[in-house]
Order: C-alpha cells, then structure tokens, then sequence
C-alpha cells in the first residue's frame, strides 16, 4: 500500500484500467482525434465518478467540475453540457467493453487457484425505456427497452464478479444468448427455465459442456434410475432419467433432482452432472440468486435507470461504465482481502473520494 502514497483514493481505484493499452486503441480507432481538451479518458473518469456518486443529469455533471480535486483528476476546469452529450453520444462502446474485459482477466489472475471447477450464472436483466426518447430500443408496442444478458462468476470466497455481458433490444428472447454465452468447458453453467431448450441441452452434452437448471413443471420425464437420497437434507427425489415424450425426447440420460427451497415450494431440477452430491446441485442452483442480487446493486447504486444520452450509443456506454465500477470494486476488494461487500467499499470510497488512498484502503483492510 505504501507504494500509493501520492495516490487519491479515486486515483487508486480507477488505477486497474491500463492507460497504454487504452491509448493504443484511441489512436488506433481516432476516437480523440479532433478533440482539444476533453479526451476519452477524461471522459471515462468522469463518467465513472458520476456512477459512483449517482449523478441524476449531464447538467449536474457538468457542475461537478466546479470542485477542485474534480478538476485537477480530469485536467479540466469545464465542460459543457453540449459536449458532454456530444461526447457521451460518440464514443465507441468497444473501447469500453475492451476495458470491461480486461478488469475481468486482471480478476481472474487476482484469484488464488480454485480447487473446484467454477461456477458460472446466466440471466438477464430488462431495463425499461421510453420508446418516445429511445425509438431503436423495440420491445412492445407502447414500451422499449434493452436487456442485458450476462454470465456471472460465483467465486469459492462466496463474492462473484460479472465475466461476459451482450447488450441486446429487450424484444431478445434468452434462450438465443445461450450460444454466445456457454464457451467453457471447465465450469458449470447455472439458469433458470427462461433458457430452457432440449435440443440445445443435448448439444452441450454431447459438446461437454455441463449445466444446472430448472425443470418446467409441464416437461414429461421417465425414470430410469433412482439414487438414494442424502437424509437431513431438503432432497426429495434424485434420479436418472429419460426426458420428453413418445415424438420428441431428449438423446441423452440426465439427472432429476427434486428440492424443497426456504418457503416449501418444490424445484424440479435437471443437470447432466452424475458426479456430485444432490446437495451440491441443489446449492450450485441456490447461487442462481447471486446474479439477482447482482442486477438489483447495478439498480440500486449506480446510474442504470436513467440515461444520460438517448441514443443506443451512450445506453451501452453507461452500462458498459456500471460494469466497470463494479469490477473495480471487486478488484480493491481482492487486493485488500476485506470480507467488507461491494457496496461497503462503495461507501467508503465516497466518504474518502480525495484523500490519501491510504486512508481508504486501511478502513477496507479493517485497520483501524
């Protein structure tokens, strides 16, 4: 830590981001080549502060750089609200996305080695917008939207970080992101019946792919072999068996696990893992709720319910910058080993914005 001495606490967290890589790829793409003060990079920090801080308009962002400490991290003394817009409205999204992923490689080097194969989630995530503002974002006939599909990673310390993300109209159904978004063959996929196809299932299994998900209640299933099942545990039923019906049933064998969750209710799940406990499967699905909880952060405490820009441009920028926040949280929150939650470290961020990053980081660490 005392490497970071000169550093402010904002200017250690955004810190991960690699400004040669970053800058390689303005010029490369020309993104700042007519611009005179107001670059992309600025232009990221703030952004991401205006995340952070929640910032309700590009008008009160634009006021943000009346603060000294504001100016002196941009290298700026103003900006207006036309050139933020303009700004916001023109830079590329894969300038951003490629900073996404390259926070995610820096996390997952940041692990210590897993001694059980990953787990990953996939969900989705429908943010509404008004059609009126947003009339390339179809869904219905009187609402619009995007969706943002994404695959989570449930890490063994019990925190996860988000790995991939497609951004899509919100008219996508989920079942054709399962494709782009099951790509390893070393982890367990986690969703729920939204992602529901038989065909596809056997793919993946004939493809080694292996998955956990939710059985309709409708789907037809033949049994051809039951396993005992584990006593003190919320396990009804585990069993092999043969899904579908007399003209379309599913090539291979999988195994029916059947669950009482916390409230009673009875979860029918299916997964073509034979080698673990049911109570395994059952708690590798019971992870399926990381990613809500995941979706409700993103909703609650950073700008994702309102946008600063109409276009689909600045839509994908801003949500592309919400999943950069998140990383850098869990970045800080590796580095330091805190058992503190993503949105504590948020918290204290703020609380510590300018000072020395020291500060910020003791209190992470639980020094006093």
């Amino acid at each position: 830590m005392d490497n970071h001495t000169l550093l402010s606490s904002f200017g250690k967290w955004v810190a991960p981001i690699n400004i040669e890589k970053l800058t390689e790829q303005i010029t490369q793409t020309g993104q700042d080549r007519y611009t005179k003060k107001f670059t992309t990079y600025s232009y990221i920090k703030l952004l991401l502060l205006s995340h952070l801080e929640e910032v309700e308009s590009l008008h009160a962002m634009s006021d943000t750089l009346f603060d000294d400490e504001v100016q002196q991290e941009l290298g700026l003394d103003s900006i207006s609200v036309s050139q933020l817009s303009r700004k916001h409205r023109t830079v590329d999204p894969n300038l951003l996305a490629a900073i996404f992923y390259q926070l995610v490689d820096q996390i997952r080097h940041s692990q210590p080695g897993r001694t059980v194969m990953p787990v990953k989630i996939i969900d989705s995530s429908t943010i509404p917008l008004n059609l009126t503002n947003h009339p390339w974002a179809t869904f219905r006939k009187t609402k619009g939207g995007v969706k943002l599909h994404l695959r989570l990673v449930f890490m063994e310390n019990g925190s996860s970080y988000p790995e991939y993300a497609n951004i899509t109209t919100a008219n996508e159904h989920d079942r054709s992101q399962l494709e782009v978004l099951v790509d390893d063959k070393e982890a367990t996929y986690v969703f729920d019946r939204g992602y529901i196809d038989y065909e596809r299932f056997d793919r993946m299994t004939d493809d080694g792919y292996f998955f956990v998900s939710r059985l309709k209640k409708n789907s037809i299933t033949r049994t051809i072999k039951s396993f005992e099942v584990e006593q003190s545990s919320t396990i009804v039923t585990d069993q092999m068996v043969a899904v579908g019906g007399p003209t379309k049933r599913m090539d291979n064998l999988f195994r029916l696990i059947e669950v009482d969750d916390t409230k009673g209710n009875r979860l029918r799940l299916i997964t073509n893992r034979f080698d673990l406990k049911a109570s395994e499967i059952s708690d590798m699905y019971r992870s399926r709720w990381t990613i809500e909880l995941f979706f409700k952060w993103l909703k609650q405490h950073v700008k994702i319910k309102h946008f600063y820009g109409h276009s689909e441009t600045a839509v994908m920028n801003q949500i592309f910058l919400a999943l950069i926040v998140y990383c850098l949280h869990v970045l800080i929150q590796l580095e330091t080993e805190s058992r503190k939650t993503i949105l504590q470290i948020s918290r204290l961020l703020k609380a510590k914005l300018w000072k020395n990053c020291r500060h910020w980081l003791r209190r992470i660490s639980g020094i006093p």
